[in-house]
């Protein structure tokens, strides 16, 4: 009897603490329509887009991915970025090299499949995306559906809420409208699933199979990126938290995880080696460096990690408040910081404020705890506090660590929601739907800018305008394109703005050697002849191998003085300019027959003959330079011998005569 009144009290206890909500929300079904539709929706405006960014490295310039299939042997057997270099060295310009073979695998197939296909690429990345947040779903729901029949409504509300905040957040832009950002997609899905099935497979008692499972798509998640390794630490932690599971049992559980991860650095090691190599002296390679003397050298430790103490508080910013949004936060985007900065005096005490929170809510398995520990654990590996990734930060680099994020807003709006205990408000829910449709409007609006590279640079150039590798991209891209412009106005325009922007490049980073030269093509497009020639040999006295920049010298040199000799008249700059272009390419034809033509329009006819002589030389059946030649004999008396020139001409093109006018002419 007594027996009967305590479990009456029991149910009595159960009934009152219960929290019920509408019908749909246990509707599993619905709702996974719901997340496919709203992650599909959001991105379905970057499927006309082209490709973007990084997408040259790994696809369309990327030989392994070009290849095809034949091409995933080298691809699994190299660096990710080799196939893109195509040099020893290059590809590890960031310490420690990068080895994430499954993306660049599966670009490998879609292009052997369909090509260079853009689109393909952009719905493939939508998919994932959408398959990710359904994963993210189900691993909450999973995990949390275990606390007690009462709590089903506290499961379904968290899950369904924190993977809709996830599906809209516009800070995931980066990694779904950039082709290449499917490396942070996969790694997340990857993880999460091998979580999941590690979780099921403890409570369903399942055997090992599930655990190979488990295991091989954790070791997908390594290949796509280095990032999952910190499920190591999420793993035993989420066994912890949503199970009742004892130490060992944790460990056991884990050891597939381990395995894979063993796996993959062995395999890893063995393709990059140990060498982490020291840190780069390029500013765009290592953000941790500041101008001195002419030289860069290390920031001072203070100044290090302050800056990176404040990047961390700059990404919980963007997650609260995803405005404004860039792709590049480059030097000096994010500025070399000090400890007297309240910014980053508040970045650390909220850090520090998390932490201890986490700590002290851990015993009581508090699901914020877990929340904090999954965002900190995340973004722990790309903070740069444990060592460089090569930039400050990144928005795509939120992408793992705004799981967390998602998961403690979802568990606050949830308590908010059940503050009268025994019926679930919905003004809490709803006001999740506002933050959600907000998100969704700067989603949709920030997609559009990744349309193509002129967009997404000329556009974000404005929230980064401290970047100088954004003002270099920036110029870039309009030289590139004022080349696709017939109208001349125009095209003006657009090269004098790329000389602002590579010009502030240079005064970010004055040892920017990509930026001169990048200049010096702006100049050359203008006919600033003398400055574009400056700006060639200052990238040549930052690297006296960078081929480019010579080679595009010793065109500007030829450009030059054919433009001071037809153009200006300036006979004397045109033999300056040739002569330079003809020490640098003694055997290009063009060089030395205009060298012909301007030492005859000067009246020096010997040199002329020289250069004309140089040039049959070079090219032996080109008609216009044995009649120049002739012509230059003619002019100095030696009519027989310039007659003999004009006749070989004429046997090679009968034309030339006509063509090159009088034979007395040149």
């Amino acid at each position: 009897m007594a027996k009967k009144r305590v479990s009456q009290n029991q149910a009595k206890k159960t009934k009152s603490n219960s929290v019920t909500g509408p019908d749909w929300l246990y509707n599993q079904g619905l709702h996974l329509i719901i997340l496919g539709a709203i992650s599909c929706l959001l991105y379905i405006n970057t499927l006309g887009h082209t490709y973007t960014q990084d997408d040259a490295i790994v696809i369309t310039e990327n030989m392994f991915t070009k290849d095809g299939l034949s091409g995933i042997p080298g691809i699994l057997s190299n660096d990710t970025f080799y196939g893109f270099f195509q040099v020893e060295g290059k590809d590890k310009l960031v310490s420690g090299g990068r080895y994430r073979p499954m993306t660049l695998i599966l670009f490998a197939i879609e292009y052997q499949l369909f090509g260079e296909n853009p689109f393909m690429g952009h719905l493939m990345n939508v998919l994932f995306y959408a398959l990710t947040v359904i994963v993210l779903y189900w691993f909450l729901l999973y995990a949390l559906n275990h606390l007690k029949a009462e709590r089903k409504t506290l499961a379904y509300s968290i899950a369904l809420v924190s993977a809709i905040l996830f599906a809209t957040h516009p800070i995931h832009t980066e990694v779904v409208a950039n082709i290449k950002g499917r490396d942070e997609i996969i790694a997340l899905l990857g993880a999460l699933s091998a979580l999941l099935i590690s979780l099921k497979a403890y409570r369903l008692k399942k055997g090992w199979q599930w655990h190979l499972g488990a295991g091989l798509l954790f070791f997908v998640a390594l290949l796509s990126k280095e990032n999952a390794i910190t499920f190591l630490f999420i793993v035993p932690l989420s066994f912890y938290f949503f199970t009742k599971a004892k130490a060992n049992k944790i460990l056991a559980h884990g050891l597939p995880f381990l395995v894979a991860t063993i796996v993959f650095l062995i395999i890893r090691t063995s393709i990059l080696g140990f060498d982490f190599g020291a840190p780069s002296r390029e500013l765009m390679n290592n953000p941790f460096l500041k101008f001195s003397n002419g030289q860069y050298i290390p920031l001072a430790f203070q100044e290090r990690m302050a800056t990176v103490i404040f990047t961390l508080g700059k990404y919980i910013q963007l997650l609260i408040f995803p405005h404004p949004l860039t792709h590049d936060y480059y030097p000096r985007h994010i500025d070399v910081m000090n400890f007297g900065d309240w910014r980053v005096l508040l970045s650390f005490i909220l850090y520090l404020g998390m932490g201890i929170y986490a700590l002290f809510r851990l015993p009581k398995k508090d699901i914020i705890s877990f929340g904090i520990f999954f965002f900190l654990a995340t973004i722990s590996i790309v903070s740069n506090l444990l060592f460089a990734v090569g930039t400050n930060m990144a928005e795509r680099l939120a992408f793992m660590p705004s799981v967390g994020f998602c998961l403690i807003v979802g568990v606050l709006i949830y308590r908010l929601s059940i503050l009268k205990k025994s019926k679930l408000s919905m003004w809490p829910i709803g006001m999740a739907g506002l933050i959600a449709l907000l998100f969704s409007i700067k989603t949709i609006s920030r997609n559009t800018v990744w349309k193509d590279n002129y967009t997404l640079f000329t556009t974000d150039v404005n929230t980064s305008k401290n970047s100088a590798k954004l003002r270099n991209a920036a110029g870039g891209e309009l030289v590139v394109q004022s080349r696709k412009v017939s109208d001349e106005t125009r095209q003006q325009q657009m090269l004098v703005e790329a000389e602002g922007h590579l010009k502030e490049a240079i005064r970010i980073h004055p040892l920017y050697k990509e930026a001169y030269l990048i200049l010096g093509n702006a100049y050359n497009y203008l006919k600033r002849y003398d400055e574009s020639v400056q700006a060639y040999i200052n990238a040549l006295q930052l690297d006296a191998s960078y081929e480019e920049a010579r080679n595009n010298l010793a065109i500007t040199y030829q450009q030059g003085g054919r433009y001071y000799g037809e153009q200006l008249g300036d006979l004397p700059r045109a033999i300056q300019f040739l002569e330079q272009a003809q020490k640098m390419r003694p055997n290009e034809f063009e060089t030395n027959r205009l060298l012909g033509v301007a030492y005859g329009i000067q009246g020096n006819p010997l040199k002329a003959i020289e250069f004309f002589t140089k040039a049959t030389e070079i090219e032996p059946n080109n008609a216009d330079a044995w009649f120049m030649l002739g012509s230059a004999y003619y002019n100095i008396g030696q009519e027989e011998v310039g007659s003999q020139y004009h006749q070989k001409a004429i046997s090679i093109d009968p034309e030339v005569q006509q063509r090159m006018g009088s034979n007395q002419g040149q």
